[in-house]
């Protein structure tokens, strides 16, 4: 139980609200144990989110934000277009494979608060394909992608590689050859995107 000297703040609940739910999962959950593990009123919790509702989806933005803010370091790189889109989709398999494996509890209940928060995951599935739009519109410019319209093409990106980003793939994610397909649907989708003068 954390100390209730400690200040309440809305990241101090979202990281006991993540402990709770990976002991005792989404459907059984309260309100009520965040507030037992830190020690406060349940009263408090709903000071800072009005409903349980918006405490799951808080939580859940925040777990998807963590994917989003470690991708975005990529988009913001100085490196060829090409060698940024292939690392950026990398690293998104990478961090979806990794929360699957590494912890396979807490990743069944976010999947679960993701289907509970279709605005959430929305949100975080437009910035995603922002950051992709950002890195083709570069390629674009400097003449390595020939695309007439990068949001379009980053859409069609995303779709092409849902299967190493989607969660209801994440049993496939550890499949024998799976790094081989993925890299055979990456260059294949960096050929689509490249001009033809390449």
């Amino acid at each position: 139980m954390a100390p209730p000297t400690e200040t309440l703040t809305a990241e101090r609940i979202l990281e006991a609200t993540e402990e709770v739910l990976r002991r005792h999962g989404p459907a059984k959950a309260t309100v009520v144990d965040v507030a037992r593990a830190l020690g406060v009123s349940h009263g408090s919790v709903y000071r800072h989110f009005r409903t349980k509702a918006a405490l799951r989806e808080a939580v859940t933005k925040r777990w998807l934000d963590r994917t989003a803010e470690k991708l975005a370091v990529i988009v913001a790189e100085d490196g060829a277009p090409e060698e940024r889109l292939r690392a950026w989709l990398a690293a998104l398999f990478e961090a979806k494979r990794h929360k699957a494996g590494d912890d396979p509890e807490l990743f069944a209940t976010y999947t679960v608060l993701a289907d509970e928060n279709g605005t959430a995951v929305g949100e975080h599935i437009a910035d995603l394909t922002a950051q992709l739009a950002r890195i083709i519109t570069a390629g674009a410019g400097s003449g390595t992608f020939a695309v007439p319209d990068p949001a379009a093409a980053a859409r069609a990106v995303f779709q092409a590689t849902g299967r190493f980003h989607d969660p209801c793939y994440a049993r496939e994610w550890t499949a024998p050859g799976v790094d081989q397909e993925f890299r055979a649907v990456v260059d294949l989708l960096i050929r689509g995107l490249s001009s033809p003068a390449r």
